[in-house]
């Protein structure tokens, strides 16, 4: 499953499209920031409803791919811009995080 594929297994819409469509190597759910740097693995996807410019910066420092965050939350300009700066894709969900965990981990383990 590649970063552009997300919007085919979740309803979302995409609030930062500049990025390269790679291949995920899997995914990550959590709201705390330290778990996410010391336990996410690089080119995955990040579930959470922290949707400022930190978040960026954590998923900057693991690698990650791509971001989704959950409950429709709004995703502020600086958050944008920083996402565009180091290529993390910014996704948009109204779903929750264990739903959205859920449908992800289906279809990167191939079986949605």
């Amino acid at each position: 499953m590649n970063i552009g594929d997300i919007p085919s297994v979740l309803p979302c819409s995409c609030a930062q499209d500049v990025y390269e469509d790679r291949h995920l190597s899997g995914g990550f759910a959590g709201d705390l920031l330290s778990d996410v740097m010391g336990k996410a693995k690089a080119d995955a996807v990040l579930v959470t409803v922290q949707a400022h410019r930190n978040t960026i910066a954590v998923a900057s420092l693991a690698g990650l791919a791509a971001i989704v965050v959950c409950h429709d939350r709004p995703v502020p300009e600086d958050m944008v811009a920083a996402a565009r700066d180091e290529g993390v894709a910014v996704f948009v969900t109204g779903l929750d995080p264990f739903e959205a965990s859920g449908r992800l981990w289906v279809a990167l383990n191939g079986q949605g």
